[in-house]
């Protein structure tokens, strides 16, 4: 992976990320549950010429220490990045539940966005429906199905992760995530996703991390619902994958994008892993969002 590691503060230790390069526009990378900072290298490597790609591992996740002890840390660090990284207006682009860590940072104003990218990240639903979604994540039916689709919190001996990393590679074409990425791209982002604690590896997220984000406040002002679309001032363009997680709901899409000026929904030929399996398409729509760009494009479009 091409870039440099880097720590950025938070209010209770540092997130790891990686710092692709480059000049001009701070473009803030944010990646979805169970991926890591790695999983935007094919993305950055086409947009350093233009701006100043970083992308960071988020709590629970890749090689950041710290792990959430409530549902929210994870995207109000999101302020403290910016911070550090000392930008003031940057694009934010998050893909899945990164998509929802970067609007609600800009719902709350702790970040002021120059533009979001929302990849098939979206919240649809309202109050009650998402806290009974939130709830079902939290099961013990739940918690055992990640475990065997991912095997997150897995404590493994070195020949044991490598043996794991390589068969993710191996077998990536066959997967229903990583279908169409590159192999190299996908060890690099399950290699990253093991912490080294001690003489053993943990893959991350840990399931306590998912129950930890998921246990959501009923009554908080920020909430993963279809409301937090209302406190967005800021351009907004949502990416919707064709084969994607919300490809049945586009009309509700559509309508979130129809309520607010300066919104557009663009649909690209993908499964739910955009940046890693279309990263020249999914720059190219990064690229348009940058100010010198976006000037010369006004208006929703399909």
């Amino acid at each position: 992976m091409i870039g440099t590691e880097i720590e950025l503060p938070v209010v209770d230790g540092v997130l790891s990320g990686v710092d692709f390069g480059g000049h001009g526009e701070g473009v803030l990378l944010v990646h979805g549950s169970g991926q890591n900072a790695a999983a935007w290298a094919d993305v950055a490597s086409r947009l350093v010429s233009a701006c100043h790609p970083v992308a960071i591992d988020l709590r629970g996740h890749g090689q950041t220490l710290l792990d959430s002890t409530g549902p929210e840390q994870y995207w109000r660090d999101l302020g403290g990045v910016v911070t550090a990284l000392g930008w003031d207006h940057p694009v934010l682009v998050g893909h899945s539940t990164g998509g929802y860590a970067v609007t609600a940072a800009a719902a709350s104003g702790l970040v002021e966005p120059a533009a979001l990218c929302i990849v098939d990240g979206v919240v649809l639903d309202d109050r009650n429906a998402s806290l009974a979604e939130h709830a079902a994540a939290r099961t013990t039916e739940a918690a055992d199905r990640l475990r065997a689709m991912f095997r997150y919190g897995w404590e493994a001996d070195d020949d044991q992760m490598h043996a794991y990393v390589e068969r993710c590679a191996r077998e990536a074409g066959g997967d229903w995530l990583n279908a169409g990425a590159r192999h190299g791209l996908v060890e690099e982002v399950t290699r990253r996703s093991f912490l080294r604690r001690g003489h053993r590896w943990v893959r991350r997220p840990a399931i306590e991390e998912i129950a930890t984000v998921t246990a959501v406040e009923p009554d908080a002002e920020i909430f993963p619902s279809i409301e937090v679309y209302d406190r967005l001032t800021c351009p907004t363009t949502i990416v919707l994958a064709e084969d994607g997680f919300y490809a049945s709901r586009r009309d509700e899409v559509r309508a979130v994008v129809d309520a607010a000026p300066g919104r557009r929904l663009t649909d690209i030929s993908s499964n739910h892993n955009i940046p890693m399996t279309r990263p020249a398409d999914l720059a190219a729509i990064i690229l348009d969002l940058l100010p010198d760009r976006a000037a010369a494009s006004v208006g929703n479009v399909d």
